[in-house]
């Protein structure tokens, strides 16, 4: 009889429905009149003394779970009766619709500006080797001009650190392909810095790259004069000269902001004149280093930092803010 109850448990913790005539079929097979428990307790009376404890203990497990069933079971029965009533036709709740980055909003614009000039979006790996970080963009091992790009080294492994600028991005493009060639290279980078309102260790660069027969210097102010005009809506700018290692001659681009108000005499230090990006004509020992014809081709690169273009375009004093996840600063970038 023992054996018999046992089995029983079995059958009533296995059983799961939720339809109401079934559920009451259970209810009669155990608690009716004529039900099990009925017909067990019945034969309690024949049981030996020296079992009745054990026999009743069962009988009373036996009883709770036929009750605890049938209270699961009606419980889940009426959830899924009003799940099926409810006008599924309703709309839903609202759920908060989320926005684009400031970072990508205008590094996509930067990328729609020069793609209507016939660039074409080139990427790379943001885990370098020494060779196309800085070897093959003519900085070679203890050149002093390393020390401007400190970045995040391996330590097993000193040949391997993260890239700190997409200038890899160009070279890894030009040991593959042939000019003529015309690219962008967006992405992350990294840079041993100390953080604070105006750098990060990590931020984002764009860079251009253009190689072709008889490219000049004229060739890069004209289209980075359109490209500022394009952006920021002006288009008076001057270059300066600068130092790259892989450009030669180099330059600092300067955009006029003007001096219409007490923020551009902020940021642009009173002199109405902002730096926006460097740039210059690739060094011809860079085309050597990619088995590109130094003597039949030339070219030009650019690169800027997007984080700087944000601020200045939304007015926005303070880079780490990009790295915040902060809602109230992204909801206000929603419409774009």
């Amino acid at each position: 009889m023992l054996e018999k109850i046992d089995d029983l448990l079995l059958q009533v913790g296995a059983f799961n429905t939720t339809d109401k005539e079934e559920i009451e079929q259970f209810r009669i097979r155990f608690n009716g009149k004529k039900g099990i428990l009925n017909d067990i307790f019945a034969q309690f009376k024949t049981v030996p003394n020296d079992q009745k404890k054990a026999f009743g203990q069962k009988i009373n497990t036996l009883k709770q779970a036929v009750e605890e069933k049938l209270e699961t079971l009606k419980s889940a029965s009426a959830s899924a009766f009003i799940i099926e009533k409810e006008d599924l036709t309703r709309p839903g709740f609202p759920s908060e619709l989320g926005t684009r980055h400031p970072i990508n909003i205008v590094k996509n614009k930067i990328i729609d500006i020069f793609k209507s000039i016939g660039f074409a979006v080139a990427d790379g790996p943001e885990i370098e080797d020494d060779w196309h970080n800085f070897t093959a963009l003519n900085l070679p091992e203890y050149h002093p001009a390393r020390d401007m790009q400190d970045t995040f080294f391996i330590e097993t492994h000193p040949d391997v650190l993260l890239r700190t600028h997409t200038s890899s991005v160009q070279i890894r493009y030009m040991e593959e392909n042939q000019p003529p060639m015309r690219i962008l290279s967006p992405g992350r980078v990294f840079r041993n810095e100390a953080i604070s309102s105006r750098s990060h260790c990590i931020f984002h660069q764009i860079e251009g790259l253009y190689i072709d027969e008889h490219v000049s210097f004229a060739d890069l102010k004209q289209t980075i004069q359109y490209f500022t005009t394009e952006l920021f809506g002006k288009s008076k700018i001057r270059m300066r000269p600068s130092y790259f290692p892989f450009t030669e001659p180099s330059a600092e681009v300067d955009v006029y902001w003007g001096l219409n108000s007490e923020t551009d005499y902020r940021i642009t230090k009173g002199t109405g004149w902002l730096e926006i990006m460097g740039c210059g004509m690739v060094d011809p020992a860079v085309l050597q280093n990619v088995n590109i014809d130094a003597d039949k081709y030339s070219g030009y690169a650019f690169g800027m930092g997007i984080e700087r273009i944000v601020m200045l375009l939304y007015q926005m004093s303070d880079i780490r803010m990009f790295f915040e996840n902060d809602k109230r600063m992204l909801s206000q970038f929603r419409s774009l």
